[in-house]
């Protein structure tokens, strides 16, 4: 039986790997979500109309309803430019797309979030927010994907990030078992973890965090 997977964040660096792995499948009929005006592949949509409108808006662009959503969705404040456009990204654009999913009849909602989500700052605090908005829409069934410091290949350079992830790619072995959490994760193996958890029946909220996403992907040590 196919199965509907909306995808909105399909440019980042877990979201492409999802992607990849979907669009293919002779068992899914995946709607990949794109900002509009983006060059990227996808069905390009307005995130603020998403908000004002959710349903109304995801309907014409998934007619036949949803069974799963996954949002990749996120910034940082340095790329938004503020904490209040930040805020817009990583929260409202996700529980609008929370939203318009449920309505759709979503059943599942894949949710990459962070490790730490809740915890002190901003950044972890906007996290811990949507973590339990979305928690709150009803859905049958809630992931929520915890890594570490992510690794991979962004099209966009960042110097610093690109230093620390030498640093800390060099540090993860010997890091002590209670701080593994915190701890370098490839892109590539937690979008393998969401793929394998799409249409899971088991009904709850389920936190993964780097050795749940490894073992999921079939990478475990």
């Amino acid at each position: 039986m196919t199965r509907h997977i909306l995808l909105a964040g399909s440019t980042g660096l877990i979201g492409r790997g999802v992607r990849l792995q979907l669009v293919d499948r002779s068992d899914i009929d995946l709607v990949s979500l794109v900002r509009a005006g983006s060059a990227a592949l996808g069905h390009p949509i307005d995130f603020e109309q998403l908000c004002g409108r959710p349903e109304a808006t995801l309907m014409p662009i998934a007619p036949e309803g949803i069974d799963v959503a996954i949002s990749c969705l996120g910034t940082t404040i340095r790329t938004a430019g503020s904490q209040t456009a930040m805020f817009r990204v990583d929260h409202d654009y996700v529980l609008a797309l929370g939203k318009g999913a449920r309505a759709l009849g979503a059943r599942q909602f894949i949710l990459v979030s962070s490790i730490g989500a809740g915890g002190p700052g901003f950044y972890l605090e906007t996290k811990g927010a949507v973590e339990q908005a979305v928690s709150d829409l009803g859905f049958e069934r809630v992931d929520l994907i915890r890594p570490g410091f992510l690794v991979g290949h962004r099209d966009d350079t960042r110097i610093w990030e690109a230093i620390a992830q030498r640093a800390l790619t060099a540090l993860s072995p010997i890091l002590p078992r209670r701080f593994s959490r915190y701890g370098v994760i490839p892109a590539r193996l937690v979008s393998d973890a969401i793929v394998k958890l799409v249409g899971r029946l088991e009904p709850g909220r389920y936190v993964h965090e780097n050795a749940d996403l490894q073992r999921l992907s079939g990478h475990a040590d």
